[in-house]
């Protein structure tokens, strides 16, 4: 007897411990559903503030497009139609072509070494000029002009005109020294009409 009632406050015992254990399990899940609720109401309070922010986003990104259209629109107008009127005012107004006038033909012995053969070049050259009325102002001048050509020419080699790199650098010789020879008229190029070496 003795024992059974030990027995039974033994079970009494550790059913009121159990009972005492699975409590705070019952509240910690109340806890833990209490926390849910709350986060689910957090959440909630979320998403109503959520859309204003989202607003917010699709009124700074409307503005920054806009901007973005007005400063294209601004480029343009100041730059390309700016250009377009230019084009068509060139267009009322067509460059004037350009005005030749011709050198007298030019015959020179090309220097050489002592022995070699004596080699002679032909040219005849035709400036350009930008305006018509720039070839009376030269004409009184030309003589200078083939003089200066004659002297610079004479000190060439055949080596010196050697490909089209030495005929370029003759060309450019010789407009620099026109031009010299005929200030204030400029002349746009020196061309070549012949350049024979024989």
């Amino acid at each position: 007897m003795k024992r059974s009632a030990s027995r039974r406050g033994i079970c009494i015992a550790f059913l009121s411990y159990g009972f005492a254990l699975s409590t705070p399990l019952r509240d910690s899940g109340a806890a833990t559903m209490a926390e849910n609720e709350a986060e689910g109401g957090a959440a909630a309070e979320g998403a109503e503030a959520a859309p204003p922010k989202n607003k917010l986003k699709l009124i700074i990104m409307a503005v920054g497009l806009l901007a973005v259209l007005g400063g294209g629109a601004a480029t343009w107008f100041f730059f390309f139609r700016h250009g377009e009127d230019e084009h068509h005012a060139e267009a009322a107004h067509p460059p004037k072509p350009p005005s030749f006038v011709d050198v007298p033909d030019i015959m020179v012995n090309l220097a050489g070494a002592p022995g070699e053969r004596v080699q002679y070049l032909r040219l005849k050259i035709v400036l350009e000029l930008k305006e018509e009325k720039q070839i009376e102002a030269i004409k009184p001048t030309m003589p200078r002009v083939t003089d200066i050509f004659q002297t610079y020419v004479r000190e060439l080699r055949p080596a010196d005109l050697n490909g089209s790199a030495g005929i370029f650098r003759l060309k450019e010789e010789l407009t620099k020294r026109v031009n010299a020879a005929v200030a204030p008229v400029q002349v746009s190029a020196v061309l070549f009409k012949e350049v024979v070496i024989q």
